[in-house]
């Protein structure tokens, strides 16, 4: 089940990444390497994420063992910041097409 999983996250940044470049390409003139900078940006909005979900659940004093119950090999807050991260092109993607 989680190599499964793990396939699913691969294939979500691949596609996000993708997608990323694309929507760089009518930004601004094309860089030397854009998959660098598609990749650094995922990463970037993964970890504003992260800190935004981490400080709001220090806020709201959420335990943070809420999620004990069962074993993760990974900490759940870092892969829903993710999978928000990996969404959030294709999101921009479907707004643009509403908006025309």
């Amino acid at each position: 089940m989680q190599a499964l999983g793990v396939m699913l996250l691969v294939l979500g940044v691949v596609l996000s990444v993708r997608e990323r470049r694309y929507l760089m390409m009518w930004r601004s003139k094309p860089a030397s390497n854009q998959l660098e900078i598609a990749l650094s940006q995922l990463v970037g909005t993964a970890g504003g994420i992260y800190l935004s979900l981490e400080l709001l659940f220090s806020f709201l004093k959420i335990p943070e063992d809420w999620w004990s119950q069962a074993e993760f090999f990974v900490e759940p807050l870092a892969v829903i910041s993710l999978l928000l991260a990996i969404v959030q092109p294709l999101g921009i993607r479907v707004w643009l097409k509403f908006r025309k």
